[in-house]
């Protein structure tokens, strides 16, 4: 529970792939509000719009969905260098430069690029 008083739900709740267990690494033990509504439904398969303030999360609920989906299904005919599983459309550059970061630090324990 948090200072609110609110239920919080920890990533372990999830089942996660096992490169995506470090999650904790990167300080995230528990999830946002955002995270939580959002993953329970992202993680079964389904769509989902959400609204949150900046830093609440947003872009980690995305990612970890994709990246523990492409770990999921991996490929397993020849690929090629650069050859793209996922696509993440951001309408500014520096938006696009963050959410690059954010997913090299999530991948950084599986050997997605």
């Amino acid at each position: 529970t948090d200072a609110s008083g609110e239920q919080q739900l920890s990533f372990d709740h999830f089942e996660l792939q096992k490169p995506l267990e470090g999650i904790d690494q990167l300080g995230f033990e528990f999830c946002t509000p955002i995270q939580a509504q959002s993953l329970v439904h992202t993680l079964a398969g389904h769509d989902v719009t959400g609204k949150a303030q900046t830093g609440t999360g947003k872009t980690a609920a995305f990612l970890i969905t994709i990246i523990n989906d492409l770990l999921s299904n991996p490929i397993e005919e020849k690929r090629y260098l650069a050859e793209p599983r996922a696509l993440v459309v951001a309408p500014t550059r520096e938006l696009a430069i963050q959410i690059a970061s954010d997913a090299a630090k999530l991948t950084a324990c599986c050997d997605l690029h």
